[in-house]
């Protein structure tokens, strides 16, 4: 079984997202013999530019062999963790170039004569999601989880999980609490394929 990891936190080690995200491809390791994991560090190591139209030209091989891996680790996986923190209401730009990689028309979704079909079947994504105050989806503030339930079910994956923890600097006391219950969560979380 394959699992990519993805990071995209600017925070480092200071990151609760990359905390989760670790914490929840940790539990799989154990759970999963012979799981084999790739981490992409995408605001790090493997960082991808901003789409633009030289991207999408492929005018630099250098940045068209970026995305065709990305394409292809994606492709590959049967689960996708991903570390999202949330910035400024939405998912770091990171994730958005990463994205911009991955929805590929051909490849991960086709257009036909009754709307978008998505290509891409049998794959679980799970988001560790840290929110430095209180956003639940319902307060039309957060735009991280319908974002990306929309952006995966348009590529046809149907099994997107969240692991949140919110209100991380509301207080210290709060910060622990929330990532105990993050990790409670991701204690009791079967490590299965879709």
């Amino acid at each position: 079984m394959q699992l990519l990891h993805l990071d995209t936190s600017i925070l480092g080690e200071h990151s609760a997202s990359r905390a989760l995200s670790a914490a929840i491809v940790a539990r799989w390791q154990r759970d999963v013999p012979g799981l084999e994991v790739t981490h992409r560090d995408l605001a790090g190591l493997h960082a991808l530019p901003h789409l633009d139209a030289a991207s999408l030209a492929k005018a630099d091989p250098a940045e068209a062999a970026r995305s065709a891996r990305a394409l292809a680790d994606f492709l590959a996986a049967d689960v996708v963790v991903i570390g999202a923190p949330m910035y400024n209401f939405g998912i770091p730009s990171q994730l958005k170039a990463w994205i911009d990689r991955i929805a590929v028309a051909g490849k991960t979704f086709r257009y036909t004569a009754n709307g978008p079909e998505g290509l891409v079947r049998g794959k679980r994504v799970i988001v560790a999601a840290t929110y430095g105050g209180r956003h639940p989806v319902e307060s039309g503030r957060n735009f991280v989880e319908p974002y990306l339930r929309q952006v995966f079910g348009f590529l046809g994956i149907d099994a997107v999980e969240f692991v949140d923890a919110d209100s991380l600097n509301v207080s210290p006391e709060q910060r622990t609490r929330a990532l105990e219950a993050a990790q409670d969560r991701i204690d009791a979380m079967p490590a299965r394929a879709a």
